[in-house]
């Protein structure tokens, strides 16, 4: 296959790997029964690496960076058995000892000479409850693709999934630009599409203000709902005073993201040592969710937020830190793929950044709050502009994109992914996917990533942090469960209407 050049927002993740924070994604899968290694082989053999992205290698130079093929492709470099320490016998020891070693796997880089994934088979394995099967632990690159794409790539692989896109039929990868102005096009007909042409003027013309914006910034004493919102608002551009309430949209938005003040200093910030700990919970079943989200007028993603807010202050109370009053920010990726388009990989997301009040104490007043700042995001152009930046950071020098990205590091606590999975369970060579978890990586010295998945008519919630600043994630973990059962309980003795 000829080589291709990569993206300039995907050559930005590729750039983006520093000791404190490697760019990957890492997920695990729990599966019953086990599966065979011969097997898993076969099924990705057929699925995967039918996808060009896979037998690829990424090559940077000195304008950015290609797809080159791997002429000496070796699947068996990409999945590999793993055996868990002998001494890790007993059903909990097992999921320390998994929890243990895919912290250690997120923590070391993937080989640059070869296409940067690699899948860790686990044959036997106990899970708490006793039940026998396997495990596997899943590391893809973040210059690959985003996390709405991996789970295209997930659905291909389950058993009975979809092939994938042949090359050059519709739904398969389109070229990748070639150069800036490459870029500018790309960015109008695939991701700006749906914006009128009056308001990609309007981005274009606002762009250079804000990156300059960012660059004084950084001088010293310098499955959420919002693409709906984007489309809403785009698609009411009518005349000039529609123009002007977009351009002062788009002006607000922009100061908004380049402004926004440095994060709460808690002990959840600081400098990331690379060492990374990982630790996940028992799914809390969906229906409960729904029901508490419905008795109270709010949507599950508020609730979901809500419970992580009290989970993190929390967390922080039990330190003996004092964080009434305390809001720390999240940036939460935002599909920008059009609804109509066929899953590519690659990377189409923003980010939007959303401010957690950590410091409420009460559940319900915590989840109205929350229901409160998640309608004031819906319809900002923030994630646009976000994504803007990104490949704008894919243009410029390594040193000139580290310093970018080094003002968003500076402003956030935490990466935050809430994801709708698939709402029946997945079969996998025969097996059943029973719980699946995965996390995206933080940039800079963020030290915290949090992943909330709905699958299989439950939510998993699972932590991933730098030991530095959180030693023992489980310890966040423990408190969403009591956190959403406060909730409930609140919920169950306010007072309702009969009626």
């Amino acid at each position: 296959m000829p080589d291709e050049r990569m993206s300039k927002v995907d050559t930005a993740w590729l750039r983006m790997d520093n000791p404190g924070n490697l760019m990957q994604i890492t997920g695990v899968w729990l599966l019953a029964p086990g599966v065979k290694y011969a097997a898993v082989c076969e099924r990705i053999e057929n699925t995967l690496v039918r996808y060009d992205r896979f037998r690829q290698c990424a090559v940077q130079d000195a304008t950015g960076a290609s797809w080159v093929a791997d002429r000496h492709f070796d699947l068996a470099r990409h999945v590999v058995r793993e055996k868990l320490p002998a001494s890790a016998s007993a059903a909990g020891g097992q999921e320390q000892a998994l929890q243990e070693r895919v912290a250690e796997l997120a923590s070391q880089p993937l080989d640059r000479a070869r296409p940067l994934w690699q899948f860790h088979l686990i044959e036997n394995y106990l899970s708490p409850e006793g039940v026998r099967g396997s495990a596997m632990i899943l590391r893809i690159h973040h210059c690959i693709a985003d996390g709405i794409a991996l789970l295209g790539v997930i659905m291909a692989m389950a058993d009975g999934g979809a092939p994938p896109p042949v090359p050059g039929e519709p739904g398969a990868a389109a070229s990748a630009p070639q150069n800036a102005q490459d870029v500018q096009a790309w960015m109008v007909g695939s991701v700006l599409a749906p914006l009128t042409q009056l308001a990609v003027r309007a981005l274009d013309a606002l762009g250079d203000g804000a990156a300059r914006s960012l660059g004084r910034l950084n001088q010293p004493g310098g499955g959420l709902g919002l693409e709906r919102g984007v489309e809403a608002g785009v698609n009411g551009v009518k005349g000039s005073l529609d123009m002007a309430r977009l351009l002062l949209q788009v002006a607000g938005d922009s100061a908004a993201l380049a402004l926004m003040p440095d994060d709460s200093p808690t002990r959840l910030k600081g400098k990331s040592c690379g060492r990374k700990q990982v630790a996940w919970c028992q799914p809390v079943p969906l229906a409960e969710v729904k029901a508490v989200g419905k008795a109270l007028g709010c949507s599950l993603n508020d609730v979901l937020l809500s419970c992580l807010a009290g989970a993190l202050g929390g967390y922080l109370k039990s330190q003996g830190d004092d964080i009434a009053g305390q809001d720390i920010r999240a940036m939460v990726p935002v599909n920008l793929r059009q609804p109509e388009a066929s899953p590519t990989l690659g990377n189409h997301f923003g980010l939007a950044p959303l401010l957690l009040p950590i410091g409420i104490d009460n559940p319900v007043e915590r989840v109205c709050e929350v229901r409160r700042r998640m309608a004031a995001l819906k319809g900002s152009y923030q994630p646009l502009l976000a994504f803007g930046l990104l490949a704008v950071a894919g243009l410029c020098p390594k040193p000139a994109q580290d310093a970018m990205l080094d003002i968003f590091s500076r402003k956030t606590t935490a990466v935050m992914t809430n994801v709708p999975g698939p709402r029946d369970k997945l079969h996998f060579c025969g097996a059943t996917l029973e719980q699946t978890m995965f996390w995206v990586p933080q940039s800079g010295d963020v030290g915290l990533g949090v992943s909330i998945l709905s699958y299989g008519g439950g939510v998993q919630f699972g932590v991933i942090t730098d030991s530095a600043l959180c030693p023992e994630p489980q310890r966040i973990v423990d408190e969403f469960m009591p956190e959403f059962a406060r909730l409930s309980m609140v919920t169950l003795m306010l007072p309702w209407d009969d009626a």
